[in-house]
């Protein structure tokens, strides 16, 4: 199917691939669980967008070039690495002031007020996206075992491989943010929960950056 190879095998790998944690979904996820359902599909159209993108670069060739150029490689998963680091920072950092605020108590508003302050949620799911080369070259190396390279076609290919894996996307984020959004009532109710929460996803990002940083081309 335009130049498409054994999709069933296709689409087994990628519900795998989907389910596997990553920074990405925890990211949505967390918003959701803050900030309710609207700005849980904000973070998810980041991913989405970024997806997009490193799909076209992986198409277009760049994966080869990440691949060969180790200088390259290594700005960029340096980069993310750092990026990740820093968005770890502030999660562990936003655990510290609920713990110490776990006996105030807030109104829904103003905990949602204090919690979504300037944080930008599609910018910042763009950007993990973005900062992942180890991503760019696993959508070539996924996608390259699909694609019949006798095809006339092959961009065609890879457009239906690319929409596939958005569509499954999209199912698996939006099951995340629902499930976030009943999370969120219990952590405003319990700030020493949502403080372990977010503490918990800090050191998940934490460890993210260090699996990036020594991550090989």
């Amino acid at each position: 199917m335009l130049g498409v190879t054994d999709l069933p095998t296709y689409l087994a790998g990628l519900a795998l691939i989907i389910l596997l944690p990553g920074p990405n979904s925890l990211y949505v996820l967390s918003v959701a669980a803050r900030r309710g359902v609207h700005t849980g599909y904000t973070a998810a159209a980041g991913v989405w967008c970024g997806d997009a993108v490193l799909m076209t670069l992986s198409a277009a060739g760049v994966a080869s070039l990440l691949q060969a150029n180790a200088l390259l490689f290594g700005i960029v998963k340096y980069a993310g690495a750092g990026y990740l680091t820093w968005l770890a920072v502030g999660m562990l950092r936003a655990a510290w002031g609920l713990w110490q605020a776990r006996r105030q108590p807030v109104a829904e508003g103003d905990t949602q007020a204090q919690e979504g302050a300037g944080e930008r949620p599609f910018r910042r799911a763009l950007v993990i996206s973005l900062l992942n080369p180890k991503a760019i070259l696993f959508f070539i190396a996924f996608f390259v075992q699909f694609v019949d390279p006798g095809y006339a076609y092959p961009a065609l290919s890879f457009l239906v491989l690319g929409v596939l894996a958005q569509l499954a996307s999209v199912l698996y984020l939006t099951a995340l943010i629902f499930s976030g959004t009943k999370l969120s009532a219990a952590f405003r109710r319990r700030k020493r929960l949502s403080a372990g929460a977010t503490s918990a996803a800090g050191a998940l990002f934490l460890g993210f950056a260090a699996k990036l940083s020594l991550a090989s081309g």
